[in-house]
């Protein structure tokens, strides 16, 4: 297994998807059964850094050459689930929004515009040969998006501080800090489809709403016996443990939600102000850094 450096990358966070075996054809899910049984799986930040260590070479590698044939795996009351990396499938995606992230100059500073429009043509016919493609893992940077919160539960939630911080502070989330959710895939259909409704009853057609109904879609994609997890990922070596420790966003989201749907403005409009200002906060520190 190549090596990978022992940097901890701090700001992405994730919303993965483990299927069962049972959801892959032949001879895939006997490739991932094989796969499950070994001791020396990547963990989950070497993806990341990997991926970053393909951007020093001149020219910059945007996507890898070969498909990942890495997976997460978890396997909850001897059920065993797999969520593939598929990481040049993503890179190929993750190229076409940096046009929306990085003013043009800064863009083609990265990557030079002849990498990128080779990047979009392999991309063009690998697509079409393979239009059903979807990735296992959605990944955001220096935040949650609001709409994954949807996803799961309060009492989903998952804290593990750390044992020290990442910037020489016990008072951040420090090594081994863990923040997240799962969920089975048949709650997180029915949370989306309730927040749908209650959403559209009280509120404008907007990009809170366009949001929701994509991850719905995507949802469906997968096996109902799926788990769906939401991963603060690096972003936990970040942020101070205090922080970390009061952040019930996801409480925060079905209260506002919950609020709207009983038609209490004053209600919904405290528990999005919670939000806003818990992740103003995460967002001053994307600044600073």
């Amino acid at each position: 297994m190549p090596k990978v450096s022992s940097v901890v990358v701090p700001y992405a966070t994730y919303l993965r998807v483990y299927e069962p075996l049972a959801a892959f054809p032949e001879p895939e899910r006997s490739h991932w059964a094989r796969y499950a049984r070994r001791s020396d799986r990547p963990s989950y930040q070497d993806e990341l850094r990997r991926s970053l260590a393909d951007l020093l070479p001149t020219p910059p590698v945007p996507v890898p050459v070969h498909e990942s044939g890495d997976a997460f795996v978890l396997d909850v009351d001897g059920v065993v689930r797999v969520c593939p990396w598929r990481t040049r499938l993503r890179g190929w995606q993750a190229l076409g929004d940096l046009a929306e992230e990085f003013p043009e100059a800064v863009l083609d500073a990265v990557l030079p515009p002849v990498v990128r429009r080779q990047a979009a043509q392999d991309y063009e016919r690998w697509l079409a040969g393979n239009p059903d493609a979807r990735p296992w893992i959605r990944t955001a940077t220096w935040q949650v998006p609001l709409n994954w919160f949807v996803l799961v539960s309060d009492e989903e939630r998952e804290y593990v501080k750390g044992d020290g911080g990442s910037e020489n502070s016990p008072d951040f989330g420090g090594d081994g800090a863990v923040l997240r959710y799962r969920t089975p895939m048949v709650q997180a259909r029915r949370r989306v489809a309730r927040a749908l409704r209650a959403l559209r009853n009280a509120i404008d057609e907007g990009p809170l709403i366009d949001g929701l109904v994509d991850i719905g879609r995507w949802l469906e994609e997968f096996h109902p016996r799926s788990l769906v997890e939401l991963d603060y990922g690096g972003l936990v070596h970040a942020l101070p443990a205090g922080d970390l420790e009061g952040d019930h966003s996801a409480a925060d989201v079905a209260e506002g939600i919950e609020a709207l749907r009983l038609g209490d403005d004053a209600a919904a409009g405290e528990a999005y102000g919670r939000l806003v200002e818990r992740w103003r906060a995460v967002r001053d520190r994307r600044s600073a850094n």
